[in-house]
């Protein structure tokens, strides 16, 4: 009664149409969860989703900054993910170069000028990064261990190194927290260019051009291509594949340390264990729902930013906590993986012929 059987080739077109239908039912969804909770108006839903991202000059310069970090995530993750080692440590290797940052401008900020601190920042957290992906792609390289249980575990350890100097650089004392870093001084923050936001906003869309041309322009680029195709290929051409395993994971790792230092010396100018706040995980689906294409993962890390800002703006709107945000948020990220599997199945609905009711 009911085949499952996979499409050929989609058209860009049927492809945008599936991905547009599952977000519109998301949404509807996600009303209906809301009238039967709170009694809200539908159209009052519609428009918390809209305010959220887009009610005020700030909440958009807000929106722009959190896709531009959703994206430059998910641009480290992706020359990873185009070489099949799957890399789900991102969230760890962003926070690892936080962390560095971070010591920088603890120990260094009444030392030195602020323009050596700020070089001292930028190399501390691109090497801490690097490294904090290398060390499960040696292993890879070497050993042939899991990557994808390796960089997780990799995030648990970060987690907890972050956790213990938070206590031990903790400010206000007994707070567990380090507070606002070098507030009176302002060392180590990076420049403004315009305002707080745009600084953030041109790294990613610079790394978004670079990184697609890395990928589909540059040697480095085609072997990583090859080497996700099929090893054995690579091999047969000559291609060192630990060398492109080793050389990939530490692109990914440094990318991720960038990612870091802007949320501490660009945003945040503080360290947390909920800095990252999950989006090393959201980059995962934010790359692969791009199909690993750096340009439309703009689109994509916009498109997630903007419903989870609707649904945090519909939850305040509405007088519930944060829990309920989080909930319409998971609701729209299950519509949007889902309508990946009809981008690359179809359902057909067959009738039970004659011959085969009469045998019944």
């Amino acid at each position: 009664m009911i085949q499952i059987s996979k499409r050929g080739a989609v058209s860009r077109k049927r492809n945008i149409a599936i991905r547009l239908a599952a977000i519109v039912l998301a949404i509807i969804v996600c009303a209906i969860i809301t009238m039967a909770t709170t009694g809200t108006d539908p159209f009052a839903v519609f428009s918390a989703f809209i305010n959220g991202s887009f009610g005020s000059e700030r909440k958009l310069w807000i929106f722009l900054q959190d896709t531009a970090i959703l994206l430059i995530i998910s641009l480290a993750v992706t020359p990873a993910f185009k070489m099949h080692c799957w890399n789900l440590g991102a969230e760890g290797q962003v926070l690892a170069g936080a962390m560095a940052a971070a010591a920088c401008m603890v120990l260094l900020g009444d030392t030195v000028s602020n323009g050596a601190l700020i070089a001292c920042m930028v190399i501390a957290s691109v090497v801490t990064g690097a490294v904090w992906a290398g060390i499960p792609a040696l292993f890879k390289a070497k050993f042939n261990t899991n990557e994808t249980l390796f960089t997780l575990m990799m995030n648990y350890v970060a987690t907890q190194i972050v956790a213990y100097f938070c206590v031990k650089w903790e400010n206000p004392v007994g707070s567990c927290t380090i507070g606002v870093i070098n507030a009176q001084n302002e060392a180590g923050w990076l420049p403004q260019l315009g305002n707080k936001y745009l600084l953030v906003i041109m790294v990613a869309i610079i790394m978004t051009v670079l990184i697609y041309f890395y990928l589909n322009y540059t040697k480095h680029g085609y072997e990583i291509a090859v080497v996700g195709e099929s090893e054995r290929t690579a091999r047969y051409i000559g291609i060192k594949v630990p060398r492109v395993i080793i050389r990939t994971m530490l692109f990914s790792g440094a990318i991720c340390g960038v990612a870091g230092l802007l949320l501490v010396g660009g945003i945040h100018h503080t360290v947390s264990t909920s800095l990252v706040g999950g989006q090393g995980f959201t980059a995962v689906m934010v790359s692969w729902l791009a199909a690993f294409n750096p340009i439309v993962m703009i689109l994509t890390s916009a498109l997630l930013i903007f419903m989870g800002s609707g649904a945090n703006q519909l939850a305040s709107s509405c007088g519930l906590n944060q829990s309920f945000g989080d909930i319409l948020t998971g609701v729209l990220i299950f519509f949007i993986i889902g309508s990946e599997f009809f981008v690359q199945y179809k359902i057909s609905f067959r009738k039970k012929s004659k011959e085969a009711v009469k045998n019944v």
